[in-house]
């Protein structure tokens, strides 16, 4: 399967360190990023899982739920969890899906569909694909997909970034520009004319090109 932005997410039910849970039962109404690593005990893994507890409370702040899945058993997580709080001094909280049987991975077209086994005897190598980020909306459409390689470690605060915009952008009628932060400038998108501009922004947008309309962030 290969899933794209605006795809319904997948469901499943899958053994984690917080317990058994149901996806979409367990999101609710929230945003979900879900995360996931080709191995635990691996580098730079350990210290993304402790950065991502570190600033744990901006996504709480945002309704995000976070959601870590590694190609390992649930009981792997909690050994690993002790090294991670002793590299980066943080403990993840959140849930670790324990994805022993690879089903998750495959359903999310991280691994292809005919990889047959479990993960045992599996490296991180042969689990090199696993190495990606999906935010999913209250809806439970996709809103982003990202793919990094094994030793390039994510940039968390990015990822709050976008998740800023797509929350913005899914209430108000504009996009964001390239570098945008919380606070600054956006577009009015095409699609509204000026006539409903006005009433939209009555404020007024600085047009720089006809296509291209700045406004300040709406509240």
């Amino acid at each position: 399967m290969t899933l794209k932005i605006n795809d319904t997410a997948p469901n499943f039910d899958a053994e984690t360190t917080k317990g058994k849970i149901n996806l979409y039962d367990w999101a609710g109404d929230s945003w979900i990023v879900l995360f996931s690593h080709p191995k635990n005990f691996t580098p730079v893994c350990t210290t993304e899982l402790g950065a991502l507890q570190s600033i744990k409370g901006e996504f709480d702040k945002r309704n995000v739920k976070i959601l870590g899945l590694s190609v390992d058993p649930v009981e792997d997580h909690e050994k690993w969890s002790d090294d991670i709080k002793d590299v980066t001094g943080h403990h993840p909280d959140y849930p670790l899906i324990g994805d022993k049987d690879l089903q998750v991975a495959k359903t999310y077209g991280m691994l292809p569909a005919t990889t047959e086994g479990s993960s045992a005897g599996r490296t991180a190598v042969d689990n090199a694909t696993v190495r990606n980020v999906f935010v999913i909306g209250p809806d439970k459409k996709i809103k982003l997909i990202l793919s990094y390689p094994m030793a390039t470690g994510r940039n968390f605060p990015e990822i709050l970034r976008v998740i800023d915009s797509l929350q913005l952008t899914a209430k108000h009628k504009v996009a964001t520009p390239a570098n945008w932060k919380q606070g600054e400038d956006v577009i009015i998108v095409p699609a509204v004319k000026d006539e409903e501009a006005k009433t939209l922004f009555p404020n007024g947008w600085n047009t720089v090109k006809p296509y291209l309309r700045v406004v300040k962030q709406p509240k």
